[in-house]
């Protein structure tokens, strides 16, 4: 093969065979890199700006909180809206915000550590963000579904979910997104160890996952913008939440996806493309 080899230092764009080292922010619509503060101009106009991130890199929530640092400042009013929690626990979210938990307190009274509900990642990882939400008392919101809920869907069905548990996702649950749907059959196809049966229930749960999250966002949207801290796959190519939050309210958004040295990505997976180690 006459491919150059992958360099493990640097992310490669696809198509082009441009690489880049870390700290580079590329701009998808020229695919050159721009500056933090170039960016910063660009996302200072809009209503939503998603960060991926992948959970267990240290160096993505250093990234995410810096954004929530830089965007506080320019508006006060910014929320920070949360795949980390589910949407009813705002009132535990606001408390931390103002000052009156502390980490032990915050830790036990949102579950984070409850499993099967909770989030399967060490609180420490973000810790810096959930420093500077509690320092600048910025507006903090849940996104995700209850934990229990996509075991369900993915086991028999949105029709089978009790009533109750109908109601706690997104009204309109969208199925027939052709790309967003080529994508997660690929990852069910690559994990057989899996014990679902049926791939259109397991779809259903994503749907309803990405449609719940994007409900949230525009449902919780205060006077200021929203930055969205949520995993790279529900924002890659905008076919998770972003274009599902979009349909609703119509809203001016950017995603920035987090990508680490080693990769070769497509350079429209997301507005701009930061590269970390």
């Amino acid at each position: 093969s006459t491919m150059p080899k992958q360099m493990s230092n640097q992310l490669t764009i696809k198509n082009t065979g441009e690489s880049f080292y870390v700290d580079t922010i590329i701009a998808a619509h020229h695919g050159q890199p721009v500056s933090f503060e170039t960016m910063l101009e660009d996302l200072a106009g809009v209503r939503v700006v998603y960060v991926g991130e992948t959970q267990i890199n240290s160096h993505h929530h250093l990234i995410q909180k810096r954004l929530i640092e830089t965007l506080h400042q320019q508006h006060p009013d910014l929320t920070v809206g949360m795949e980390m929690f589910d949407h009813r626990y705002d009132p535990i979210l606001a408390q931390w915000s103002n000052g009156t938990l502390d980490r032990e307190a915050f830790i036990e009274k949102s579950h984070w550590k409850v499993r099967g509900t909770g989030w399967r990642f060490p609180f420490e990882l973000y810790a810096p963000i959930f420093e500077t939400i509690q320092m600048k008392d910025i507006r903090l919101v849940g996104l995700n579904v209850p934990g229990w809920i996509p075991a369900k869907i993915s086991a028999s069905g949105l029709t089978n979910l009790l009533p109750d548990e109908r109601q706690m996702l997104a009204t309109e649950i969208d199925t027939s997104i052709e790309d967003h749907r080529t994508y997660v059959e690929a990852v069910f196809t690559n994990n057989p160890h899996h014990q679902i049966k049926s791939f259109d229930y397991f779809y259903e749960a994503q749907c309803a996952w990405e449609d719940t999250m994007a409900e949230s966002i525009v449902r919780k949207l205060g006077q200021g913008p929203m930055v969205v801290v949520v995993g790279n796959g529900h924002i890659q190519y905008k076919y998770g939440v972003p274009n599902r939050a979009y349909k609703r309210n119509q809203a001016s958004f950017r995603t920035i996806y987090l990508a680490s040295v080693g990769a070769e990505v497509d350079l429209d997976l997301a507005d701009y493309i930061w590269v970390t180690p």
